[in-house]
């Protein structure tokens, strides 16, 4: 505990030069755009800024490749072509970032914009993020299983105890209770997949440098989709029973069923399911991130208020503050990637669960 304790302060100390490189800025300081420029999505992996002695401002910055679609042609070409925002390439523009939203748009020859937006399929910092996840977690898990190769019939040991506890956990406590213990090994390579790559993203996602840092799970686009997967399963695998519940709900009056309300309400809850889903995974990653930027912000705020000496006496607090609430987002990192898979089960239990019929 001591460890990890001093990891995140490590961590959050690593992380306030890119906040106090934003509150240097202009000359001023605006909390805000900091905050939701780091928890949204962007066309480039921001490292940190720095001014030369010349008083200019660089900044440092992974490029990520730029695919657009325009006019039936395809452009592709890196995102240091824009120079974060200063220039125009190919008729293209970068525009936003902070606290609007990042995109990019057509300008004419004399840099007037059309008002035409091209087709955007570039590897953002979030695309870029989840396949970085993707292949560390694909690491984790052939690592596992050499493991079981090597030593065949024995006690797991290291990263193998890990990865066999989180698969035990998933089968055990969600898929089985849920699914049911004739059903539930047709979907649980699915529910170990959606659990371990959540889990993943959650974690990587409380890292505040390259590669991690990246807001993956508080991208409502990602999100959607986990629920839209999860969304078709289940409906594809809905038996006969559980489609005669929603359209003609037993002990339900019949004047409901004619109206048709009750029909209706079923079937509405068909669809609010998968969009409570969504929103419960991005709306809990995304808060936890703003609130601990929001501790680490008051530092710089007072600061620029008060004097440099107000600031430091204040940051002991904001770091404990900061680290305390990363401690906890240690917790609703696994607590997140549990719920969205037990609720998954559980949808995917009631389609394919067949009526009880009582003895005579």
């Amino acid at each position: 505990m001591k460890r990890l304790f001093r990891l995140l302060i490590v961590a959050l100390l690593m992380a306030a030069p890119v906040v106090a490189a934003h509150a240097e800025e202009d000359g001023g300081f605006d909390p805000g755009s900091m905050i939701i420029g780091h928890v949204t999505d962007a066309h480039s992996w921001h490292m940190f800024d720095y001014k030369t002695s010349d008083s200019v401002e660089h900044a440092v910055a992974i490029p990520l490749p730029v695919i657009l679609i325009n006019d039936g042609h395809v452009d592709v070409f890196m995102s240091s072509r824009f120079h974060h925002g200063h220039a125009d390439y190919k008729g293209y523009r970068l525009v936003g970032g902070g606290s609007e939203k990042e995109e990019i748009v057509c300008v004419d020859e004399a840099g007037t914009l059309t008002g035409a937006k091209p087709i955007d399929l570039s590897i953002t910092k979030t695309a870029a993020a989840i396949m970085i996840a993707v292949i560390l977690l694909l690491v984790i898990i052939f690592i596992a299983r050499a493991g079981y190769k090597k030593r065949p019939n024995q006690a797991p040991k290291g990263l193998q105890s890990l990865v066999e506890m989180l698969v035990v956990f998933v089968r055990d406590s969600i898929a089985k209770p849920m699914i049911g213990e004739k059903r539930y090994e047709r979907y649980l390579p699915y529910l170990l997949t959606l659990f371990f790559f959540i889990f993943f993203c959650n974690i990587l996602g409380l890292i505040p440098f390259f590669p991690a840092g990246a807001n993956i799970t508080g991208n409502i686009a990602v999100t959607a989709t986990l629920a839209v997967i999860t969304f078709i399963i289940t409906n594809l695998s809905g038996n006969r029973h559980y489609w005669t519940d929603i359209f003609n709900t037993p002990g339900v009056p019949a004047w409901l069923k004619i109206f048709p309300l009750m029909p209706v309400v079923e079937l509405v809850g068909v669809f609010t399911k998968p969009i409570v889903l969504m929103i419960r995974l991005f709306a809990n990653m995304t808060a936890g991130h703003i609130v601990i930027l929001g501790f680490i912000v008051i530092i710089f705020i007072l600061s620029n208020l008060f004097g440099m000496v107000v600031g430091g006496a204040v940051s002991v607090v904001s770091v404990l503050f900061s680290v305390f609430i990363s401690l906890l987002e240690c917790l609703v990192a696994y607590i997140q990637a549990f719920v969205f898979t037990m609720l998954t089960a559980l949808y995917i239990g009631m389609a394919v669960a067949e009526p009880h019929h009582k003895n005579a």
